[in-house]
């Protein structure tokens, strides 16, 4: 038995936590065994990786560094609680997953795709989401709402043009591979996220039945 792997993307403010708990609770309703985790994090170990990355710091970090931690994360990630949960046939909701690592250290820091994909066939091998949640919506309202939660962290500090090219590097990836994909209009009022939500259980409780 082999369980589903949901992912949820989308920039800063998007609302992905807040709406990865909704989904789950409404999947919970319905009997389903459901298990929240995000990236980077997920394991202890992997928390500590996470840190690193979010902390604002003096010492600028290079690229390739950020995208190996990533990377090591995701891996630990993998294999201590994602791997195992699907293999028990559980639900994984993920917030964030590798459409990340091509959105962010690809679209925002301008790594070639091609060394992302290399660490993705060696981290991951064949797995992949069974669907990912794409939570879209422009720039300026993403960056509002990041702000109004408080200390940023250090992503959440770039600037515009890198949240723009983060955004297009999402919908690009949509492109690539629609029937991976739902888009989401993020910036609805949070009650008409959330029934696009609901308009997706049907779909999902039948994957899951199967």
């Amino acid at each position: 038995m082999t369980g589903l792997f949901i992912t949820l993307e989308g920039p800063e403010g998007a609302g992905k936590s807040t709406n990865r708990e909704y989904l789950a609770e409404r999947l919970r309703e319905r009997g389903v065994e459901v298990l929240l985790t995000r990236e980077p994090g997920g394991t202890p170990l992997a928390e500590r990786i996470r840190e690193l990355l979010l902390a604002p710091s003096d010492e600028v970090m290079a690229a390739d560094a950020e995208l190996l931690l990533v990377f090591a994360a995701r891996a630990q990630h993998l294999a201590a609680v994602i791997r195992p949960a699907l293999e028990r046939g559980v639900v994984v909701l993920c917030d964030r997953f590798t459409d990340a690592t091509y959105a962010y250290q690809g679209g925002g820091r301008g790594l070639p795709e091609a060394r992302i994909a290399e660490l993705e066939r060696f981290v991951q091998g064949s797995l992949q989401p069974d669907l990912t949640l794409v939570f879209d919506l422009p720039v300026e309202i993403g960056l509002s709402r990041a702000a109004a939660r408080g200390r940023l962290d250090r992503f959440e500090q770039e600037g515009r043009t890198f949240f723009e090219a983060v955004r297009q590097s999402y919908l690009r990836r949509v492109s690539m591979a629609p029937e991976r994909y739902r888009v989401i209009d993020a910036a609805q009022p949070l009650d008409q996220v959330q029934q696009a939500l609901d308009a997706l259980l049907p779909q999902l409780l039948e994957r899951i039945g199967g």
